[in-house]
């Protein structure tokens, strides 16, 4: 699948380069079920790198990947090495990736703004230079919503059964977009 400009497009935090290693080598991410957007069924993730990634590589998105699947599982069954770890009983969404593709022209920030996770369409993500570039106002966001709606509807990650639930509750996004967040200094 090639990322085009109706692409839906999730961002999402790369907290540690051992995650984006995880993501190139083994072709997964994952999410805390707790903390996970109330809709992982895009088309392309996209990762913005923390400090951690150096002060060349921090505070700008470098890397996206096509999504292939999603999986719920635990913890434990994705580092079974750490048995004992205080998480490792805890529910995560496993993202399966294509390969890491690497942006010509990475998406820095002015200005670190907090956010776990938020959405954006393949237009924005292709023209964006800026974090805030990428954030979807006006019609575009009725366009991004219904998108969204669409692929919450009947979606049902591998391992999960859901029974008798209100469809209102799948619509419960929160914010779509970085459209709120005050980027000026």
């Amino acid at each position: 699948m090639n990322l085009t400009e109706t692409s839906l497009v999730l961002i999402a935090i790369m907290p540690k380069a051992r995650d984006m290693e995880i993501a190139r080598v083994l072709g997964w991410y994952r999410i805390p079920l707790k903390t996970a957007p109330k809709i992982i069924n895009v088309d392309f993730i996209a990762f913005y790198q923390t400090a951690d990634f150096g002060i060349n590589h921090k505070s700008c998105i470098e890397k996206y990947a096509e999504v292939r699947g999603v999986e719920l599982t635990t913890r434990n069954e994705l580092f079974k090495e750490e048995p004992d770890h205080p998480r490792a009983s805890e529910e995560y969404y496993k993202i399966q990736l294509g390969p890491l593709l690497t942006l010509s022209n990475p998406i820095s920030t002015d200005n670190w703004k907090r956010f776990l996770f938020f959405y954006t369409t393949g237009e924005k993500f292709f023209a964006a230079k800026k974090i805030r570039d990428l954030s979807v106002t006006g019609f575009e966001r009725n366009v991004l919503w219904n998108s969204l709606r669409e692929r919450s509807e009947g979606f049902v990650p591998e391992q999960v059964e859901v029974k008798n639930v209100d469809p209102n509750l799948l619509f419960l996004l929160g914010n779509l977009s970085l459209s709120n967040l005050d980027f000026s200094g």
